[in-house]
């Protein structure tokens, strides 16, 4: 059975506690993992200064530090598979999706961000002024946490870990304790591609402990958060007290809006997509369905006959489409959710029927879909973090926008339309980071990616990825060998500063 530790400096650590990785789908225990504790980030936070200020990774030229990351997803790629089938195991991501979204973005998304490293203007010159130039220089922040948690831990540590070591910063990553194999393969191929010991450190333990103290360490400079709303209230109150840089990316209540003159084909099929994969256990899902009064009906039979066509099982084999939820205490919860919604009248148009021989084992929730809903449903206010779809009417465009924007969150939202300049009318209206228009769970690494209000702040991928793990320094010349003295005449007096 694997057991994975932690990386520190130039160590992998290893613990008297474990932690049980176990496969959601069986309930067994498929790998075992250190349990960190706060002195080991206080460890890591100090090998990972000693590499900052000692390893000369921060004076690497950009190309090499480039064509490391581009080695690594060389690597990896040629690792697919067997990354693959360990997010499956780990999490329960059926094994087509694991292969595409958990292990083929990182991919992609690594070749970006090294594709940006080559080409990163580190120094702009200021337009002159009188006898005064100036430089905006951009600089590394020193040393940057990451908290990554268990959905898509491979692709959320990439997204923290790789933009901060391209700009010359060391990196401490949080993992989740649930999903640690992505995350430890990634640090052993920077490691043999290169990357100097302390540079990226990876540390294991409960959020409230580990993941508390990292977010609150007095010298790490920024961290980046990505998981509950909830939590995020409490990074940001343990980041408070030193004032470190943030980019939280956290809770999202997607609503998904089919117009009146959508492809109904397209809508169908993208809408469950929008809310089932990975069992509904993403935080972009698009679990709020918006359909016009004119087409309720139709729409939620097509729904439903697809649906019906969905296989749930195993998520290692390749014919399953929908998984498990990552633990017991997550299925109770879902499931108490659908009793609350049928409570306040909520109406199940479909629920998969997982007889109890087949799915004796493992945290199983069935793909349901709800109509009858209204906005003020919990179902429909909170995230759920399942495979639920809820099903809202509308009357008309400006009725889709109003019910969309009446949430806390603002993460993601969608739009079905075979009108595109209608859809951008609406998308311009809805109050999220992201608004995607025929199409869903499409995180291209050339858009930025971020939430409004209780869905987090900061941005991840995009043009300006690398910019968040930089500070701007502003350096002034004077040209003339003399200033031409007028501040100083309102300090000195004239005659003085004319000496």
């Amino acid at each position: 059975m694997q057991h994975y530790t932690m990386r520190i400096g130039d160590r992998w650590v290893d613990t008297d506690e474990r932690y049980d990785i176990v496969n959601p789908a069986t309930g067994e225990v498929v790998a075992t993992l250190a349990k960190g504790r706060a002195e080991h980030v206080d460890a890591a936070v100090d090998a990972a200064w000693q590499a900052y200020r000692e390893s000369g990774w921060r004076e690497t030229p950009m190309a090499r530090r480039a064509e490391i990351i581009e080695t690594v997803a060389a690597r990896m790629a040629e690792r697919a598979g067997e990354l693959g089938e360990l997010a499956a195991r780990e999490n329960g991501t059926p094994i087509r999706i694991a292969q595409g979204l958990a292990v083929g973005l990182p991919i992609a998304h690594m070749q970006y961000f090294a594709r940006l490293a080559r080409n990163y203007q580190w120094e702009q010159p200021v337009e002159a002024v009188g006898t005064m130039t100036g430089t905006i220089r951009r600089e590394p922040l020193g040393v940057v946490g990451g908290i990554v948690p268990w959905n898509f831990p491979l692709l959320l540590a990439v997204w923290k870990a790789v933009p901060a070591i391209l700009t010359g910063n060391s990196v401490v990553l949080k993992i989740d304790e649930k999903t640690p194999s992505g995350t430890t393969v990634l640090a052993e191929l920077l490691l043999e591609a290169g990357l100097p010991d302390g540079v990226l450190n990876i540390v294991s333990g409960d959020g409230d402990g580990v993941g508390e103290h990292l977010a609150g360490h007095p010298e790490v400079r920024k961290i980046s958060f990505t998981g509950s709303t909830a939590t995020g209230r409490k990074v940001m109150v343990a980041a408070s007290g030193n004032l470190k840089q943030l980019t939280l990316e956290l809770g999202g209540k997607g609503a998904n809006i089919i117009l009146d003159d959508a492809d109904l084909d397209l809508a169908v099929d993208g809408s469950l997509w929008a809310f089932l994969v990975h069992a509904g256990q993403a935080c972009e899902s698009g679990t709020r369905l918006l359909v016009p009064d004119s087409l309720h009906d139709e729409v939620v039979g097509r729904l439903v006959a697809r649906a019906r066509q969905l296989k749930v099982g195993d998520p290692v084999d390749p014919g399953t489409d929908i998984g498990p939820v990552i633990t017991a205490r997550q299925r109770d919860t879902i499931m108490g959710y659908l009793a609350k919604a049928t409570g306040e009248g909520a109406s199940v148009a479909y629920q998969a029927d997982l007889d109890e021989e087949t799915y004796a084992r493992g945290n199983w929730v069935p793909p349901t879909i709800l109509t009858d809903v209204t906005n003020d449903m919990r179902i429909a206010a909170e995230e759920v973090f399942g495979p639920v779809l809820s099903v809202i009417r509308y009357h008309d465009d400006a009725e889709a926008v109003a019910i969309a924007n009446d949430s806390e969150y603002g993460l993601v939202n969608g739009v079905w339309s075979t009108d595109l300049d209608r859809a951008r009318k609406v998308a311009e209206q809805l109050e999220s980071g992201t608004v995607w228009v025929n199409d869903w769970h499409n995180l291209n690494e050339k858009l930025p990616y971020g939430g409004y209000k209780q869905s987090g702040f900061g941005r991840e991928l995009g043009p300006d990825a690398l910019d968040e793990y930089t500070q701007e320094k502003a350096i002034t010349y004077e040209t003339s060998g003399r200033s031409e003295r007028a501040g100083w005449a309102l300090l000195f007096g004239a005659d003085a500063a004319s000496s």
